[in-house]
């Protein structure tokens, strides 16, 4: 009962917060979970909590690459962004965030008490302060990066 709870308070935030990336997907998640206690089948549930990750970052990743598709990024462009400050900060950023998702994984994975945390902030950045909720990958990945180098000054 208490999941319902909890994810009841995400969708009224959502709503609360004019967040509707997060009010669509407390919806979905609620609907599911409906969904796997009706029909005594947590399939879709378990597969959304197992594949959900990919399927979304290939939906964002493709999302991302319809400017070159349309035509409005081209390799020309794509070179002169290694020409400027912003490009090569761009880039550089780019590079840091994918490592951080790619170490945010793992983490995730091997210590899911840290779960909880990361859900806690992304919400409290994207309900405080706009932001969006792509945060708990990288969150890990920098929650990893601190650790590890605590790990190493001890």
């Amino acid at each position: 009962m208490s999941e319902y709870i909890a994810l009841a308070a995400v969708l009224i935030l959502g709503v609360v917060g004019h967040n509707s990336t997060v009010t669509y997907a407390a919806i979905i998640v609620l609907i599911l979970k409906i969904l796997s206690q009706v029909s005594n089948q947590p399939v879709i549930l378990e597969w959304m909590g197992g594949h959900g990750l990919t399927l979304g970052i290939i939906i964002l990743t493709a999302a991302v690459l319809v400017p070159i598709a349309n035509g409005t990024v081209t390799v020309q462009t794509i070179v002169e962004s290694f020409k400027t400050p912003i490009g090569i900060v761009a880039v550089t950023a780019g590079l840091l965030a994918a490592i951080s998702g790619g170490v945010g994984v793992p983490l995730m994975q091997e210590n899911p008490n840290v779960i909880p945390a990361l859900i806690v902030g992304t919400m409290a950045g994207v309900f405080f302060f706009k932001g969006i909720a792509v945060g708990p990958l990288i969150a890990a990945g920098f929650t990893y990066f601190v650790m590890a180098i605590l790990e190493h000054f001890k």
